[in-house]
């Protein structure tokens, strides 16, 4: 729990997983959950629903979470960023 509320990641929908995620030099993520955006840098590849491909549908756990890039990182559960995703998807905070 963090910031005061009750969202944490084993009660979230991943909305975060939803985000445009461009790569930091460092970022060890393998090659094949790799995409170029429109201005010729690296993000995650996202699947044709917009979801992250490194998301496990069933569980809605990342599949790289050891490796995940350090954007996923810094993106805490509960945060203000969070939560404005969150309220984007029409979920309670």
């Amino acid at each position: 729990m963090i910031h005061g509320s009750t969202t944490t990641c084993d009660t979230c929908l991943a909305s975060c997983c939803r985000l445009l995620v461009r790569l930091l030099p460092g970022d060890q993520v393998p090659g094949h959950l790799l995409a170029e955006d429109d201005h010729g840098l690296t993000v995650m590849a996202r699947g044709g629903d917009g979801w992250c491909v490194a998301l496990d549908r069933g569980s809605l756990r990342c599949t790289i979470y050891a490796v995940r890039p350090q954007l996923c990182r810094v993106f805490e559960a509960g945060s203000p960023e969070c939560l404005e995703e969150r309220a984007a998807d029409g979920l309670p905070p």
